[in-house]
């Protein structure tokens, strides 16, 4: 059974997921404060697969609660975030996914939209075997990608990443040399169409950009094709 962690302040909201998700073969661990959910995600036995992470907390903000998971030790730290945020605000979404959240699902949601989230995130981190044999490492200089490893390395030196933007860099730099559009890029990774006015595409382009780039000011690996999208560089240092 999947176990995940909800720090959400409302119970009545809380009890309907756990009680839903419980229909779906998850079991959910629930903390009703932001400290109480860090204190459970590091001492709990059984580490969840995915954190359910509202912003709006009595204590600490989920935006603070984002920043401290991802400074946690080792495996702990690249624990999927799935927040959830109210629906107009959308510099909260996208700071969030600067701190490293993986997706984010707006208030009100449809348990089966949460649902199908939860799965397609847990899918990224936890991708299956293929049936048909895929080219597992791609070099590019002194780039390189692992697949199996769902590492990136930069000279010899590890570059850190969430396991959305491993996917989102890996279906660029598969398709090098490729100019896609956000709809493309999103398509191939989350499985579904660019919501209206998405704009977090661009947002966890900054955060490879930042952490694969020489410069990111100047990037010479992801390159923005003006009113389209991007493209990964064949030719690179």
């Amino acid at each position: 059974m999947n176990t995940l962690l909800m720090i959400e302040d409302d119970h009545r909201l809380a009890q309907m997921v756990v009680a839903y998700l419980a229909q779906s073969g998850f079991e959910v661990q629930h903390a009703a404060s932001g400290l109480a959910g860090l204190d459970l995600l590091q001492h709990t036995t059984h580490p969840p697969e995915l954190v359910l992470l509202d912003l709006m907390l009595p204590d600490i903000d989920g935006l603070e609660v984002c920043r401290r998971i991802r400074a946690l030790p080792s495996a702990l730290a690249q624990t999927p975030v799935l927040m959830l945020t109210a629906k107009g605000d959308p510099m909260d979404r996208i700071v969030g996914l600067e701190l490293g959240a993986d997706d984010y699902l707006p208030k009100p949601f449809e348990p089966r939209e949460l649902l199908a989230r939860i799965r397609a995130v847990l899918r990224r981190h936890h991708p299956s075997n293929a049936t048909t044999p895929t080219q597992e490492l791609l070099k590019f200089g002194s780039l390189v990608l692992d697949r199996d490893a769902r590492s990136v390395s930069l000279h010899g030196q590890a570059c850190e990443l969430t396991a959305y933007q491993f996917d989102l860099l890996w279906v660029l730099a598969e398709r090098a040399g490729r100019v896609l559009s956000r709809d493309q890029i999103m398509e191939a990774v989350r499985g579904r169409e660019l919501e209206a006015f998405d704009r977090s595409i661009d947002v966890h382009m900054g955060r490879i950009r930042a952490a694969i780039e020489d410069d990111a000011k100047t990037p010479k690996r992801i390159l923005t094709v003006r009113g389209v999208g991007y493209v990964f560089a064949k030719q690179q240092d």
